[in-house]
């Protein structure tokens, strides 16, 4: 009977909008400001902290959110490129993603600030399981070997290598990795490397793979995106937030 009203909270989700209505929030970031995405489904409920990709912060990180609050999670989407930096071509994109892998205490410095203010928004950081895309998911892996307090871990399609000099000893919660074997961004030598690391770190993660999917397969409307591949990565992704966060 679960499975089945899975089935059918999945096929409503994918179908149609939810009615909560989320709000932009300016926040402030070492003296810079960043504009994040606040959407709140109730009081006291999981927080989830949400990461863009390359293309900064959008209408598709909004639409995730939302699908989030309709399973009853508060989400903050944050924003690590800066107020009013929303890239459209790919050369900026490479500028500004490029910037933060060059100076990862940057990034770590940006997604503590975004975590810091979600919870004065009101969000659990005591329950917080944190998810990012591409880019994003590269982010969430950089909190988790930075030792970031959350439930969880949770990349999708996202970069996987460990940069010289870093590891996952510090890492305090289980990883959930979703990637597409056809990610010609990502390699499968990197999926595997990463898993050698968590093993090797003892390090609590599951690990899976999505026959055909390419990078950035849960991309709406993209010619990259994979149907099949978006709705079981989302069922195993909401899995591990009901598991993590015990709801």
């Amino acid at each position: 009977m679960k499975k089945k009203l899975m089935g059918l909270a999945l096929a409503t989700m994918f179908t149609s909008a939810t009615s909560i209505a989320g709000e932009n929030i300016t926040y402030q970031v070492n003296g810079e400001a960043y504009e994040g995405y606040w959407s709140k489904a109730k009081d006291n409920a999981p927080l989830v902290l949400l990461v863009h990709d390359w293309d900064g912060l959008t209408e598709y990180e909004e639409k995730r959110a939302k699908m989030l609050n309709d399973l009853g999670y508060n989400v903050f989407a944050v924003d690590l490129f800066g107020k009013g930096i929303r890239p459209t071509k790919n050369e900026d994109k490479r500028q500004h993603t490029g910037e933060l892998y060059k100076d990862r205490q940057k990034l770590q410095a940006l997604m503590n600030g975004g975590l810091a203010q979600a919870g004065k928004l009101g969000g659990d950081l005591d329950n917080t399981v944190v998810m990012g895309y591409c880019f994003g998911g590269a982010a969430v892996l950089e909190s988790a070997r930075a030792g970031m307090d959350a439930q969880g871990f949770v990349s999708f399609h996202g970069g996987l290598k460990t940069p010289e000099g870093q590891s996952h000893a510090n890492t305090k919660a289980p990883v959930l990795i979703l990637h597409g074997t056809a990610d010609t961004a990502i390699s499968m030598a990197d999926f595997a490397q990463l898993a050698v690391e968590l093993e090797e770190n003892k390090v609590p993660h599951e690990m899976i793979t999505y026959s055909g999917a390419p990078h950035a397969f849960t991309v709406f409307g993209s010619p990259r995106y994979r149907e099949d591949a978006d709705k079981k990565s989302w069922a195993a992704f909401t899995e591990f937030l009901e598991v993590k966060t015990q709801m």
